[in-house]
């Protein structure tokens, strides 16, 4: 049947894209080796955790050991700690609203629905971020199950601390990897694809004539380029938190490497909406055929200044030391370069309306381009600056 047959190619494609993911965690460091010793870690934590649960403490609480020893197994150890440490103090605030209200006021319907109340109420709290939502469950489980009694409360503690103690434990043992080189390299490759990619549009530019399927494909090019710059700066913002609690020593370098590439990528975002008018200008011309008006001089001096943008960007994005005056004398001279060929337009004879508006737009585009290139905090420095960290 042709619903079968159509099931079986996505349980096919699903298959092969699980394999690929699994043969690239094997084959290198990276985020899937990341994912997959996380993975392994927290199965070898929760189980341990269980085991020793199931021996020294009761069974109406050995579930909350590997459950714990989850919460103490994420991405960094810092967010390790936070959450732990989060956990333990909504589970201590649930244990003892329940057994406050045990004492006080027996096991009834309503006093459960007064610690539902309360339990809600102060899982808002801030400070116990994502695990407000346990200080009701926990309090659940200690009014109905432990009838509030301080020695459920006390093994129940003892559990969530048993599961604190495996799952931080792993991550002592085998600590997340440190990928400081591979983030800088990240942000090198991108201004290299970016710096590209304005080459091109200056080619296409200077000889006023193009592929418009080309140009288009372009276009989606820097909407994945934009796409790949959020994702480097999320994977940024991580390891600058995994660096933070970290058992292994910090290489040479790293503690300022990182902020740099930050700094680097944030001005590859703001950048990036600047070629993506320019390539839908171009698209524009091409497809309507303005292009062909423009003065062969205007396209050869603005296909220079692309060229020097795409200079300025690989020399930020390189992964040795930028050369300061080389980028100081590129942006400069770009716009110097600018301002001569805005003010030969200005002294140019009349031109049509839509040549004007044409080169209107693209000096725009590119005068706000070398802006946020001569802006942006690591123009004047390297985001891997220095000897790369290995």
């Amino acid at each position: 049947m042709p619903g079968q047959g159509g099931l079986r190619d996505r349980v096919r494609a699903r298959a092969a894209e699980r394999t690929a993911y699994a043969r690239r965690a094997v084959r290198g460091p990276g985020s899937e080796r990341d994912d997959l010793v996380l993975g392994a870690k927290s199965v070898v934590a929760a189980m341990a955790a269980w085991v020793l649960a199931r021996h020294l403490l009761p069974p109406t609480v050995s579930t909350f050991a590997p459950f714990t020893a989850l919460v103490a197994l994420q991405a960094t150890v810092y967010r390790s700690v936070r959450d732990c440490v989060q956990y333990l103090l909504a589970m201590a605030v649930g244990a003892a609203l329940a057994a406050s209200l045990a004492a006080t006021a027996g096991i009834h319907g309503w006093t459960f629905g007064l610690l539902t109340l309360i339990a809600l109420s102060l899982g808002r709290i801030q400070r116990f971020g994502e695990q407000g939502t346990q200080v009701p469950i926990v309090g659940f489980f200690a009014f109905s199950s432990g009838q509030g009694h301080i020695d459920y409360i006390g093994h129940l503690a003892a559990s969530v601390a048993l599961g604190a103690l495996c799952g931080l434990g792993a991550h002592l043992v085998l600590a997340p990897a440190r990928h400081v080189h591979h983030r800088q390299q990240a942000v090198a490759d991108l201004y290299t694809e970016m710096s590209r990619r304005l080459g091109d549009l200056a080619d296409v530019l200077e000889g006023g004539d193009g592929d418009t399927h080309r140009i288009r494909h372009w276009r989606r090019d820097w909407r994945q380029l934009a796409a790949a710059c959020e994702r480097i700066r999320s994977a940024i913002d991580t390891e600058m938190e995994n660096s933070r609690l970290h058992p292994r020593p910090a290489t040479d370098g790293a503690d300022t490497a990182l902020p740099r590439a930050r700094d680097a990528a944030g001005v590859a975002e703001r950048t990036m909406d600047h070629p993506r008018s320019l390539t839908r200008t171009l698209d524009y011309a091409l497809d309507s055929g303005e292009i062909e008006h423009l003065p062969a001089s205007f396209r050869t001096a603005s296909a220079g200044l692309l060229r020097r943008a795409a200079a300025a960007m690989r020399e930020i994005g390189r992964t040795s030391p930028t050369d300061a005056e080389r980028l100081d004398e590129l942006i400069d001279g770009a716009k110097a370069e600018l301002d001569r060929i805005e003010q030969q337009d200005r002294a140019a004879p009349e031109a049509a309306p839509e040549v004007h508006t044409l080169q209107g737009s693209l000096l725009t585009d590119i005068g706000r381009l070398l802006a946020e290139l001569e802006a942006g905090p690591t123009a004047r420095r390297s985001p891997s600056s220095g000897s790369l960290p290995r």
